[in-house]
């Protein structure tokens, strides 16, 4: 086991290194730079001034030389400076990260509880009323779009009911745990049901699956109770397909609830790269996307882990 994650995170590092190269280049060709953003508002700066300016950041270098110098203070824990917040990266990264975390981790948390409470219940008769609801639930899930959602849940819990606040991570002058909980709510109400949709139709057909097989057959032949039959010998088997999805879904949400992050105005990671995006904050982007691609490989190496906890029989070597 050991011998598989070192191999895993070694592979890991290349893959964030040839992320890197690739991210870097991206957003070195894309048109203007700082240096042009920054000309745009005061005119009148004579191409001597200019060229100067071009030195001291190193933009008069070769693309591949820039890369070069950027990688090099990296591994030595320099980020660069974030041209829009002015301040260092890694200091504007580090809240919209924790900002991400609380809603990723609770949203996929309600997710996969939902998921496997009703794909299981739905599996259990294929076909009835029960499973058509579920099933109805499941489409609109992902059939509803995440803006849309958003705006029913503002519009029912905030504005009529006043349940909840519509945006923002706490009121002015509270702070309080009770408070940053009151304006997660909707959120990760939003985030965590345009999940479960997915999830559970995946669950529901794993279950119908695995309650086919022999195994399962010979456990009630041999007398176990409908509940262990279910969540030991078929639940656990199911899992391994499932796992799969809610890894790639769990890493890439670090860097895509964009639409949940604006319209909550909840300042995480997807509302960070976007905006660094649109105003040239290179050094902002790139680190973002990179931590982004990182959760997405921890979240990979984290589903084949549990594929040798759930089913015994896959070697990790």
């Amino acid at each position: 086991m050991s011998r598989f994650i070192l191999r895993r995170i070694l592979q890991a590092l290349v893959v964030l290194l040839v992320m890197s190269f690739v991210i870097y280049n991206l957003i070195g060709l894309m048109p203007g730079d700082p240096i042009d953003i920054m000309l745009a508002s005061t005119p009148g700066v004579t191409p001597e001034v200019v060229a100067q300016l071009r030195k001291i950041y190193g933009l008069d270098e070769p693309l591949l030389l820039r890369y070069w110098h950027w990688l090099i203070a990296v591994l030595q824990g320099d980020f660069g400076y974030s041209r829009v917040h002015s301040a260092p990266v890694l200091d504007v990264l580090a809240p919209a990260l924790w900002q991400t975390c609380k809603l990723i981790v609770l949203s996929f948390t309600l997710a996969v509880v939902l998921s496997f409470a009703l794909g299981i219940v739905a599996a259990l008769k294929p076909g009835g009323w029960v499973d058509g609801l579920v099933s109805l639930f499941a489409f609109a899930g992902i059939s509803v779009p995440v803006f849309w959602l958003a705006l029913m849940m503002i519009l029912v819990f905030a504005v009529e009911l006043h349940w909840f606040p519509a945006s923002g991570i706490a009121t002015v002058g509270d702070g309080s745990f009770a408070d940053v909980a009151r304006h997660l709510v909707m959120p990760v109400l939003t985030l965590g049901l345009a999940q479960t949709g997915g999830f559970t139709r995946f669950v529901r057909a794993s279950m119908i699956e695995t309650l086919r097989m022999d195994h399962v057959r010979t456990a009630r032949a041999k007398g176990a109770g409908e509940g262990r039959v279910v969540l030991v010998h078929a639940f656990r088997n199911a899992l391994l397909p499932v796992v799969t999805v809610m890894a790639l879904n769990f890493g890439s949400l670090f860097g895509g609830a964009l639409l949940t992050e604006t319209m909550f105005a909840q300042p995480g990671m997807g509302k960070m790269i976007y905006d660094s995006i649109l105003g040239n904050d290179f050094n902002l982007a790139l680190s973002g996307l990179l931590f982004a691609t990182l959760i997405t490989l921890l979240s990979n190496l984290g589903a084949d882990i549990a594929y040798g906890w759930l089913d015994p029989r896959i070697t990790l070597s």
